[in-house]
């Protein structure tokens, strides 16, 4: 399943609506890019008012590895030129519409980020700032260079390589599970009503996302439709 389409013209995020036969509960998963467009945030914003939950994406509470992870892509807003917008709350979501955040603590991504190798754990920490001055300076292109690995936007073949990556595993597996048992619960409650869930989670985390929800409780995805996450000048 293609969640990331990145093209010579655009990069587009495909937005999923899993359904299970018999049941009027449905989930609708948003693969989200940190920094994009803001038309990308205004066409998801308007969906997620559709909703009646959002189950959202983002370690809680606030660490210095962290800080130094999401510099990669903090730096690139800041260059007007880029036209580039990084995600956040007071943007993305709507008045109106609870929130959940299952997401792990900024204590417990850097405790998972920690079994790594001691010199992997150091390379990653000052990769990303690194990584994000690049994408600073390339802007909006950067997201079309094959060769340039951006956490939230990986092709259907990079998002299978970095699956069996340790760093991959340190980065997702114990925030995939909260998810998945967050969707589980909402499952139990809500599967015999009429009720829309949007799952707003960065695209790396997406593909464990519809698996789960298709191995564990049925779901499979019905429909999908293309948001233009940014068109480089």
């Amino acid at each position: 399943m293609q969640i990331i389409e990145v093209t010579g013209y655009a990069v587009r995020s495909a937005v999923i609506t899993m359904r299970r036969k018999g049941k009027p509960l449905e989930f609708v998963i948003f693969p989200m890019v940190h920094v994009a467009s803001p038309t990308f945030y205004s066409q998801v914003r308007l969906r997620l008012r559709e909703c009646d939950l959002i189950v959202l994406e983002g370690i809680r509470g606030k660490s210095a590895g962290v800080s130094a992870l999401t510099l990669a892509y903090r730096f690139a807003p800041r260059r007007r030129r880029n036209g580039l917008e990084e995600q956040r709350d007071d943007v993305l979501l709507p008045e109106g519409v609870p929130v959940v955040n299952p997401d792990v603590t900024a204590a417990e991504a850097i405790e998972d980020l920690k079994t790594l190798p001691r010199w992997m754990y150091l390379l990653l920490m000052v990769a990303a700032p690194m990584m994000g001055l690049v994408f600073a300076l390339r802007g909006p292109r950067a997201f079309l260079d094959e060769d340039q690995e951006l956490e939230d936007l990986p092709s259907t073949l990079r998002a299978e390589m970095l699956a069996d990556s340790p760093v991959e595993h340190a980065l997702s597996d114990r925030r995939d599970q909260r998810s998945l048992d967050a969707l589980g619960e909402i499952h139990a409650e809500h599967g015999d009503e009429r009720f829309r869930v949007a799952v707003v989670y960065g695209a790396g985390h997406v593909p464990a996302i519809v698996s789960g929800l298709w191995d564990r409780y049925g779901y499979r995805p019905r429909e999908a439709e293309w948001l233009t996450v940014v068109v480089p000048a």
